[in-house]
């Protein structure tokens, strides 16, 4: 959902409202002014992604990378738990 910054003629408050591209915001909450606010302009936020370190991967490589580095680990661990007795609770 779009935000939008407005401000109040009469206090000249300015808040951040977030709602649809088609509504307006026009009261004013602090002095409850009717048909007040004034939509601000604003400066679009755009996010620019670019890969870690420069290497063109993807999320799924990255964890198929790391689950094969921490397998043999994972088997100790596993292996571990079969040989302990763990007393029923």
């Amino acid at each position: 959902m779009p935000r939008y910054r407005y401000q109040c003629s009469e206090c000249q408050q300015i808040i951040i409202v977030f709602h649809g591209i088609k509504e307006n915001y026009e009261d004013c909450n602090e002095c409850e002014q009717k048909q007040a606010m004034k939509k601000l302009l604003s400066v679009p936020f755009i996010i620019k992604k670019e890969p870690a370190n420069n290497l063109d991967r993807n999320v799924g490589d990255i964890t198929n990378e790391y689950i094969e580095i921490n397998r043999e680990i994972l088997e100790q661990q596993k292996e571990e738990g079969k040989k302990t007795d763990y007393e029923p609770t």
